[in-house]
Order: structure tokens, then sequence, then C-alpha cells
């Protein structure tokens, strides 16, 4: 048996075993790598270590942080909680209307925040209450939050493109426009699998808000409203790069917490950053650990070998995207976005790029489809959080958010049949 053929076997058992024991993420990775390179008769600690390093030493990943922290100061600053706000007065009245407060939220939120996350948990703290106590099965309204959560990596800004980005080398900000039109798509989408979840419903529906009053909360989220449009617009003019728009997020979610809305106080600021330097550890542990298998992955050429098994398919790109949705699909149920980008992006896209697929449309399907994995159980992260907070069992959740699982599986083939939805809007933004 060739070295390179023991280094896959190794990568695949490795993981396997590892996921299986429960190990953490970054740390299966790691001793993935560690195995490949004793495979392959490349054992040298000191090369362990500087891919280690090398996995985060990238100028464009400082977005992540700073995009947790504005995340982490939105649900703390009440940012998120004017969004909602704001959509229950508009559409809360109509029949099942705090489903369409949810995904009019999740909308709004996905353009602040770019983590499924921050939305689940501010979503669930906010909103599943109210719903519960307005008669709405709380398994299809834990379903519909988790699914309009999953939104959040897709419409920019969005840490998910950013991480992306920089492991494929794909414009960012090109990632971040190809978001835009099939978030909205998303959302829309959502209506549709919610007025078709109505029909088994009888739920009582909030009092009309005074038109006087529906201004006056608009008035007061204005400010939150103002957060994308200044960092999709200050992307889109050029007057800051990807990176630096995470900082401005930051700034502003900040500012506008202390000063504007005085929801937070001094004293949180501490517990907010650490929050946020938490799960930002988590994060780049996984890129460091990334880097390190991906590096074996080149030395084996296992990209080779994949290319190899799809070379039959390259002459047909909708067929080859199709297969490689379906592979995407089944690998979402066991891994996180994150993982899943760091770990298979690098090796598909040159076979992509072969075919003669767009690599931005490919990145966007590619984290749409892993997004999707963040409600697949038995993994499933949005899923959990949407359970923690609700404080229900994760069964009941699985079980709700099933119709819109389908609904977004469906939106996924048809940008596999149509890829023009994606490009179109693209190039007529850029």
């Amino acid at each position: 048996m060739s070295s390179e053929a023991l280094a896959f076997i190794v990568f695949i058992v490795g993981m396997l075993a590892l996921m299986g024991i429960g190990m953490n993420m970054a740390l299966a990775l790691v001793l993935t790598g560690a195995g490949m390179a004793w495979a392959l008769n490349f054992w040298d600690t000191q090369l362990l270590a500087q891919n280690l390093v090398a996995g985060v030493d990238s100028f464009p990943l400082l977005a992540v942080p700073f995009f947790i922290l504005a995340g982490e100061l939105m649900n703390t600053g009440g940012i998120s909680k004017r969004i909602i706000d704001m959509a229950q007065a508009w559409v809360g009245h109509i029949h099942g209307g705090l489903g369409y407060v949810a995904i009019g939220a999740a909308v709004l939120l996905s353009a602040m925040s770019g983590s499924a996350l921050a939305d689940a948990a501010a979503m669930s703290s906010i909103l599943l209450p109210m719903m519960r106590k307005h008669g709405y099965p709380v398994a299809t309204s834990a379903g519909l939050i988790a699914a309009g959560s999953v939104i959040g990596p897709i419409i920019p800004p969005s840490m998910a493109f950013v991480i992306y980005g920089v492991t494929t080398n794909t414009s960012i900000s090109a990632l971040f426009l190809s978001g835009i039109a099939p978030g909205l798509m998303m959302g829309a989408a959502l209506v549709v699998a919610w007025r078709l979840a109505l029909r088994k419903m009888d739920v009582v529906g909030e009092p009309p808000v005074p038109v006087k009053e529906r201004m006056r909360i608009t008035g007061r989220a204005l400010w939150a409203l103002l957060m994308p449009v200044i960092i999709i617009g200050g992307m889109k003019s050029g007057v800051f790069t990807p990176t630096e728009a995470a900082v401005v997020a930051a700034f502003y979610a900040l500012a506008v917490s202390l000063f504007v809305y005085r929801e937070m106080r001094l004293a949180e600021i501490g517990p907010v950053l650490v929050r946020a330097a938490k799960t930002t550890a988590v994060v780049m542990f996984l890129c460091a650990g990334a880097q390190v298998a991906s590096y074996m992955i080149t030395l084996a050429d296992l990209p080779a070998v994949l290319t190899g098994w799809l070379g039959p398919l390259v002459e047909n790109p909708r067929l080859l995207m199709a297969v490689m949705m379906v592979v995407l699909v089944l690998i979402g149920t066991a891994l996180d976005l994150t993982p899943t980008i760091l770990i298979f992006a690098p090796v598909m896209l040159p076979i992509a790029v072969k075919a003669g697929i767009d690599p931005v449309y490919f990145g966007l399907m590619f984290v749409l489809n892993g997004s999707i994995g963040l409600v697949t159980p038995p993994v499933g992260t949005v899923l959990n959080v949407v359970a923690g907070v609700g404080r229900l069992p994760l069964l009941q959740v699985v079980k709700g958010v099933n119709p819109f699982l389908v609904t977004y599986v469906l939106i996924l083939a048809l940008f596999v049949v149509f890829p023009q939805l994606v490009t179109a809007p693209v190039a007529w933004m850029r």
C-alpha cells in the first residue's frame, strides 16, 4: 500500500473514530493531521507547529472576532430586541403573525451579526416565549426560529464567507454580494412554508398596533437598521474592506448600545468581551487544526484522488454540482459549518473550477449547504441552541424544523438547476 493511500485511510478512519468518541473537533483535526504526517513519512513536530500558527496568521480572519463581538453587543445592548419589536409592530397582528415576525427578524438580524448561533439565541429568548403564550405549537415555533437563524451565514456580513474566502483565496467581497439575493429568497421560501404550516394551527393574533405607534417603534429601531446599511454600503463603495467592516460593526454596536439605547452598562462590557473571546478561541483553534490537516491532505494529493473519482462528471457541471451538494448534505449531518469549510472547501473547489463552475457561485452553494447542516440532526448546532435557550427536548425541535428543512433542500436544488439565480444578481451588483 502506498503512503498516499495509507494517509487517506488514516484521515477517514481517524476523523470518524475521534468524532465517534466525542473528541473536540479542533483537536481531532490536529491528531488526524499528525497521523497523516506519520503515514507519509513526513513527521516533523516543528512543521506541525508552524502549520498551527499559519492557520490563524491571516489578516482577513481578524473579521471573525469582531463580528462575534458585534453579535454579542447586539444581543446585550438591545439592538436585536428592537429589530424584533419593529417586525412585531408591522406584522404581528395578522394570522400567524409571530411566525412572520420571526422570519422578518431573522432576515434583518442576518444583515447585522453574520452568525446563525447569535440570531438563534436572540430570537429563541424573545420570540419563543411569546409564541408559546399565544398558543403556537412549540415544536413548529422552535423549528421556524432555528430555520430562520440559518439565513445568518448567507446574508452579509457573514463569518462563514470570511472563513471560506480565507481558506480558498476567494474574494470575500464577491462572496458577500452573492449572499444577498439567495438570503432574501430563503426568507421568502420560509414565508410560504409557514403559510402552509398555519393551516393546521388555531392561534390568537396580537391586537393591531396603531400607525403612530408603529412609526414610533420603527424610529426606535432606526439606529439598528442603519448598521447593515453602513457595513454593506461601506464595503460596496470601497470605504473599508470586509475585515475593517467587522471592526466598524463592533464599534457601532458598542456605541449604540451604550449611548443611544443605553441598555448596556459599562460593567457589562467585560462579560461581553469574555463571551466573545471564548467563541473566538473555539473558531480560531478550528482554523489552526484544519490547517494541519489541510497541509497533509495536500501532501497526500487527496484532491487528485477525488478528482479521479469525480473526473467523469467534470464534463457535466450541473451533475457534478448536484453530486457534490449531496455529499455535503451528508457531511453536514456530522460536521459543523466551520470545520466543513476548512476541511472540504480546498479539496472541492479546484474540481468545481476545472468543470467551469464559477468559484463565487460554488462558494455560496458550499456555505448554504453547510448552513443547512446547522439544522440537520444529529449534530445540528443551531438546533441545540434553540433547544437549550427554549428549554425544550432536542427531539421536539428536530420534528418542528423538518418542514422548513425540506424547503431549504428545495431551494438548494433550485440553485443547482438554475445557477443564474445566484450569478446574475452578483453580476448586476458588481
